[in-house]
């Protein structure tokens, strides 16, 4: 896959404050890509640096092989979408879509073509002649998302779009960005600190935290394998143990358990591992748990009801244990007290390298 954007050593100060440190990437032609992370870990500063909004104190920022790192925004061959809609209330959607063009001085035709073109996109071809306070709050959205389609960008850039919306309204609308970007087949750079916002739309993430970009993955490996602390904390629910490495295929935890765990760490040394909480089953002290398994014991602390599934602390000599189970009928349930066993499959191991 060719490079659509590429960044290379960028940083920016603002004053003594560094938002961006050395941070080096590529998102691939035609790739969802994400931006994850906590407010201020810089990642709406790099969006704005791929927008021409702000520029690099140093590194080098490419569009389609092109340096853009110190041309303004209309030079730069992009669009932005911002959490704000700004629609503008007293024109119709066709001619708040059309506006920019208009701006621009595209001839008449061409802009009647382009704005059916974005509309039909969005799929709100039948909205055109309405006002924006007749739409929902997801088509006003959608009529933003069509206003920066008709400039026919190489790369959308998305500030948190999403945020302003409720929360099954914006379920609804990852769904619908993510198979509008793949009918429009073009790059989207997606800001969001919205975890399973991140998971639900992307191709790819890049996790930031304090200006850093700490991991780059598929959703599903940076979900399964994070290789630091925060990652592995801040996607999702996790638990972290601490265990000594007997040797490259076995983990020792404190109050003497044993668990197979494939490990490059030498024999001896202090390791954290994490193991998500839905990785886990849990046993009654009188049941065998699978061949293959890795077990610890323990005793149900606190259950708690979600309706389709129950979280339970469990404590054990180990450290304390989240469990995720679901709730259904061939799934046993424990309550507060009861002693079991905790089984984890050794590949759900995942070893911290920070």
């Amino acid at each position: 896959m060719s490079a659509a954007v590429e960044l290379s050593g960028v940083s920016k100060h603002f004053d003594d404050i560094v938002a961006v440190d050395d941070i080096s990437l590529a998102v691939g032609d035609g790739e969802f890509f994400s931006l994850l992370g906590p407010s201020g870990c810089g990642k709406t500063t790099t969006l704005r640096m791929i927008a021409g909004f702000e520029f690099p104190t140093s590194g080098s920022l490419r569009i389609r092989g092109r340096e853009m790192a110190l041309l303004p925004p209309n030079e730069r061959p992009v669009n932005t979408v911002f959490q704000s809609y700004a629609l503008f209330p007293h024109m119709s959607v066709e001619q708040n879509v059309g506006f920019g063009l208009l701006m621009k001085k595209v001839n008449k035709d061409e802009i009647n073509t382009r704005v059916k073109r974005a509309l039909d996109q969005v799929q709100l071809a039948h909205r055109a002649d309405a006002r924006p306070k007749q739409l929902s709050g997801g088509q006003r959205q959608r009529i933003a998302l069509a206003r920066a389609l008709v400039n026919e960008p190489e790369v959308l850039l998305l500030d948190e779009p999403l945020g302003a919306l409720d929360l099954k309204l914006r379920q609804s609308m990852q769904i619908e960005l993510k198979e509008l970007q793949d009918r429009v087949g073009i790059t989207f750079i997606y800001v969001t600190h919205d975890q399973q916002e991140a998971l639900t739309m992307s191709d790819r993430i890049g996790v930031m935290s304090a200006g850093k970009l700490l991991q780059v993955d598929d959703p599903q490996n940076l979900y399964e394998h994070p290789r630091s602390r925060f990652v592995a904390d801040f996607i999702g629910e996790i638990n972290l143990l601490e265990a000594k490495v007997i040797d490259s295929e076995t983990i020792e935890f404190a109050g003497g358990s044993r668990a197979s765990a494939e490990s490059e760490a030498s024999n001896g040394e202090t390791v954290t591992i994490a193991i998500r909480p839905e990785r886990f089953g849990l046993h009654g002290s009188d049941e065998s748990p699978p061949v293959g398994r890795n077990t610890l014991e323990g005793t149900v602390v606190r259950r708690i009801y979600h309706g389709d599934f129950f979280f339970y602390d469990v404590d054990t000599p180990a450290g304390s244990l989240e469990v995720k189970e679901e709730n259904r009928p061939s799934v046993r349930q424990f309550e507060v007290g009861d002693r079991v066993l905790a089984s984890w499959s050794p590949v759900a191991t995942t070893f911290m390298e920070d």
